[in-house]
């Protein structure tokens, strides 16, 4: 739910927020155990003339990965969550979400044939061969994120000419991080030479657990930025235990400014804010009264539900994560509408406002209809 457009922070009544995730959570949950009840029902059909143990093996096969995904949230906390075991299990349990989702869709399309007469003798095979083929599309395109690179010119001072960032967002580090992808991220933000690396929350996953099992920290000690590496907390640091998250980010050279502000030795001030998951969080007028606005403003905020404010306080960048564009179609119809801006850039006022659609994923890993990206700022100034 967005908030009010005001310059002040408006939440909604926390019992109707409640009451919304519930109801929205039990819906969500009739729709996947009603989508893998048809996908179940049209296999066996297809399956009719197979031996009976073939069948109960597929309907063993079906309901298993169904439910599999339920235990994953049992082992997040678990010591086997850093192992590589898990890593696979995570991806498979967590696919099988997107699976549901395009199998079904495109059962439903054979299933109209029928409607005009025209049926189908192979839909479910064609319907998992058409599924399988997207989940392969959307697999690479997770593996291949792309370089997104924005020219800003700022019109205040500071003691540098340019000004070069490297910006990401929901790195989502855990069971579904595979070391080597780790390694991946870390080369192509090196890559880059930034002055200065930012993160838009959302680092850690569901559990802090297999992070420091793995030891993260010893891959996150290698980025490289002449300023630094400042990160502003998402609403899965939240989830994993916003202390337990704070207490580990001390073991890396990562600076958490949790509705707080930095400044630079050039003068660009960095303003971070907590994450909507506190109720408590400071306004973004609060946080502006720390710093300076007749210097360039970089505000970091995970979830971008107060772009306006942002645009009408001398901000001259926010950069935001959390939707992830929706990750897959048609999730990304969805994000589009929960938020103003649920992707991409946009010039407000005198800000720049760019909302990421994230470096990694939530769960399962495909993108389609979305891209996994890094976002390069390259910053000129005003001359004093």
């Amino acid at each position: 739910m967005r908030s009010g457009r005001s310059s002040g922070t408006v939440y909604p009544d926390p019992g109707r927020q409640i009451l919304f995730m519930a109801v929205f959570i039990i819906l969500m949950l009739g729709a996947y155990l009603g989508g893998n009840y048809y996908i179940c029902l049209r296999g066996l059909q297809a399956m009719q003339h197979f031996p009976l143990p073939a069948r109960w093996v597929f309907g063993v096969l079906v309901w298993g990965s169904a439910l599999s995904v339920f235990l994953t949230f049992v082992l997040r906390n678990s010591k086997l969550s850093a192992t590589p075991w898990a890593h696979f299990f995570f991806e498979y349990s967590s696919g099988w979400l997107v699976f549901t989702l395009y199998m079904v869709l495109f059962l439903f399309c054979f299933d109209l044939f029928r409607l005009f007469n025209h049926p189908f003798q192979y839909g479910f095979a064609g319907a998992l061969v058409l599924t399988a083929c997207l989940l392969s599309y959307g697999f690479y395109r997770f593996q291949h994120p792309s370089v997104q690179v924005i020219r800003l010119a700022v019109n205040k001072p500071a003691a540098v000419d340019t000004f070069r960032i490297v910006a990401v967002s929901d790195v989502h580090l855990g069971m579904g991080t595979s070391d080597a992808m780790l390694q991946k991220y870390i080369r192509m933000i090196n890559a880059q030479q930034p002055d200065v690396i930012l993160v838009g929350g959302d680092l850690i996953d569901n559990s802090i657990v297999p992070v420091r099992e793995r030891q993260m920290e010893k891959a996150l000690a290698q980025l490289q930025a002449k300023y630094g590496i400042y990160m502003a907390p998402g609403n899965h640091e939240y989830i994993s235990g916003i202390s337990q998250c704070e207490q580990y980010l001390r073991q890396t050279r990562i600076c958490l400014l949790r509705d707080s502000a930095a400044t630079l030795p050039n003068g660009i001030r960095l303003v971070g804010r907590d994450d909507r998951s506190n109720p408590l969080r400071q306004t973004l007028p609060q946080l502006l009264e720390q710093v300076d606005t007749a210097f360039p403003v970089i505000v970091l905020d995970h979830q971008p539900a107060e772009l306006t404010p942002a645009a009408d306080a001398g901000v001259d960048l926010l950069f935001c994560g959390h939707t992830h564009d929706g990750q897959v179609w048609p999730m990304n119809l969805v994000t589009s509408r929960l938020f103003e801006r649920s992707y991409g850039f946009e010039k407000r006022g005198g800000a720049a406002i760019y909302v990421s659609s994230g470096l990694a994923l939530w769960g399962p890993p495909f993108r389609i209809g979305s891209r996994s990206e890094m976002v390069v700022f390259d910053l000129t100034f005003q001359r004093p």
